[in-house]
C-alpha cells in the first residue's frame, strides 16, 4: 500500500463528473489496484475512489505540477494534481486474514453453507472461507451448470459489502480454473443503494430469513 498526504485537486470523469478543489488530503493506492482519496473528517468513506483493477500513470502537467492519471476498467478517469506532497510512503501489509464476523453473521454463514440452495436452485457448496489474495470469500458454490458462484454474506447489506464482493470477483475471474465466476450478495437486509450498485455490476442479491434458516437446523422448531 502507498500512502500520500498532499495538497491536491481531484477530478473524476466517467458516467458523471466530480471535482474536489485544492486541499490537503490522504491518497491511498492499495495493492488490490484500488485508489482512494480521503479527507480528515466528515465520513469514514473516501471522497472519491477508483475500484480495481485500474491503472495509475504518474507524470507532470503542463504547469509543472505532479499529476496522477488513474484509469478504470470501463475507461473512466480520476485525475489527481499533487501541488505539495507532505508525506509519501509504501508499506507491505501482507495477506489479511479477513473480517472476524459477529455471532449472528458467522452463524448465518454456517447456515447458508449447510443450505446453499436457499440462495439459488441447485446451488451446492464447494468450500467455506475460499481463499483469495485479499481475504477469504464467505462461500464458494457451484450452480447446476457447473459454474462458480462466490457468495458474500452480511447481516446488513451496504455498498461496502458490494465493493468487497466486486474485488473478490475481479481476482477470482483471473483464475482460468474458476472463471466465469458470478456473485451473490446475501444479507438479512439490503440497502437500496447497495442493491442498485450490485445490479449494475451483475451481482445477484438475496435477502435471507435468519429465523427460517435456524428452523431448518432445529428439529424441535420444525415440529411447529
Amino acid at each position: 500500500m502507498r500512502l500520500v498526504v498532499a495538497r491536491c485537486q481531484v477530478d473524476y470523469a466517467g458516467r458523471l463528473t466530480a471535482h474536489l478543489p485544492m486541499a490537503t488530503r490522504l491518497v491511498m493506492v492499495k495493492n488490490d489496484g484500488s485508489v482512494l482519496v480521503h479527507s480528515d473528517g466528515g465520513s469514514y468513506k473516501p471522497l472519491n475512489w477508483m475500484s480495481p483493477p485500474c491503472k495509475v500513470v504518474e507524470g507532470t502537467g503542463e504547469d509543472g505540477v505532479a499529476e496522477w492519471l488513474v484509469t478504470g476498467r470501463e475507461g473512466d478517469t480520476l485525475r489527481i494534481l499533487l501541488a505539495d506532497v507532505l508525506h509519501d510512503s509504501a508499506h507491505d501489509l501482507g495477506v489479511d486474514p479477513g473480517l472476524q464476523k459477529d455471532g449472528v453473521e458467522r452463524h448465518l454463514q454456517e447456515l447458508l453453507a449447510d443450505h446453499p440452495a436457499t440462495l439459488g436452485e441447485g446451488l451446492s457448496l464447494v468450500r467455506r472461507e475460499f481463499p483469495t489474495a485479499i481475504g477469504p470469500v464467505d462461500l464458494m458454490c457451484r450452480d447446476p451448470q457447473g459454474g462458480s458462484v462466490a457468495v458474500e454474506i452480511k447481516r446488513r447489506g451496504e455498498i461496502d459489502g458490494v465493493e468487497q464482493l466486486t474485488r473478490y470477483l475481479e481476482l477470482l475471474n483471473r483464475d482460468p480454473t474458476l472463471r466465469p465466476v458470478r456473485g451473490i450478495f446475501a444479507a438479512q437486509e439490503i440497502k437500496p443503494q447497495a442493491r442498485v450498485l450490485a445490479t449494475d455490476r451483475g451481482i445477484a442479491c438475496a435477502v435471507v430469513d435468519y429465523d427460517a434458516l435456524r428452523g431448518m437446523d432445529d428439529p424441535a422448531e420444525r415440529l411447529f
